[in-house]
């Protein structure tokens, strides 16, 4: 029997949308700006470009599209401790993708404002926020025979997420920040992108079941 899109689909697709807006901003700004290195310049550079604008729709439609996953994660994982926890974080890194969205990083001969310290921090937070998200919801995923296959895979990009961003914080990227960032982006979209099919998969599954 053809399996079927339902409305229980809905959340797993806007978080397979959600990366692949992401990446396709992000290469389409920095592929189309004469001088942008993708190993040596930030992500967040690319919003100062004159076709920035790009980039940031894709964090905004980021932002939007994993709010939506979260509410189809909520409802479909079995909770044990850490759950609600980790479900607000998830949650929260969707807003902060938001305000990184929306604000621009500071030009760096440029002065110091709120725009520019609010992204920033919105930055930093959203990569430590991420991996005590998903370490959070381990246990649950574990306890849940429909995502206990990905238990494993998410203590390992929790960790591996924790360790990148306290490299970013203390560590020295000098003519490579770009490339590394990007490291960090696509260790956390890649997880997103996965348990987003992951649920379309178990949604499309119940589907079946529910057909005489």
């Amino acid at each position: 029997m053809v399996k079927r899109l339902n409305i229980s689909s809905v959340p797993a697709i806007a978080g397979i949308v959600g990366p692949v807006v992401v990446v396709v901003g992000d290469l389409a700004a920095s592929l189309t700006t004469p001088g942008y290195s993708i190993v040596r310049d930030s992500i967040s550079s690319l919003a100062l470009t004159p076709i920035g604008w790009l980039q940031s729709i894709g964090f905004l439609a980021m932002g939007l599209l994993e709010v939506i996953l979260v509410f189809g994660l909520f409802v479909n994982i079995r909770r044990v401790r850490g759950f609600h926890a980790g479900m607000g974080l998830l949650a929260l890194c969707g807003f902060v993708l938001l305000l990184i969205g929306a604000f621009r990083m500071n030009p760096a001969d440029g002065p110091r404002t709120v725009e520019g310290i609010i992204h920033t921090v919105s930055s930093y937070g959203l990569g430590l926020l991420f991996p005590l998200a998903i370490l959070s919801l381990a246990p649950s995923l574990k306890g849940d025979p429909d995502w206990r296959n990905l238990f494993v895979y998410t203590l390992v990009a929790g960790i591996l997420a924790l360790a990148l961003i306290l490299g970013a914080l203390f560590g020295d990227q000098t003519g490579w920040f770009g490339l590394y960032e990007r490291i960090i982006v696509a260790n956390a979209i890649v997880w997103i992108e996965v348990a987003a099919v992951h649920l379309l998969r178990l949604s499309l599954g119940r589907d079946t079941q529910a057909q005489p």
